[in-house]
């Protein structure tokens, strides 16, 4: 069990790259829901900004095995 990942030689650890892919695939949601009117059922919404992201990276974590991460 590696929780390391070598890009080019530098280790990184695979939490960080889960979460610079959560972020980016937050970001798409994020302008789909603002696209789609969504954000006027929400009284808060950076409140669930960040809840989406957690869910997406919670997601990410739960799947890391099934897409290649070695966790």
């Amino acid at each position: 069990m590696n929780g390391e990942i070598s890009i080019m030689g530098v280790f990184m650890p695979t939490i960080l790259l889960l979460a610079v892919i959560a972020s980016l695939i937050t970001m798409l949601l994020i302008r789909l829901a603002d696209f789609a009117g969504l954000y006027r059922l929400v009284a808060y919404r950076a409140l669930v900004d960040v809840c989406l992201y957690v869910l997406v990276l919670g997601a990410l974590s739960l799947l890391a095995p099934h897409i290649g991460f070695n966790t």
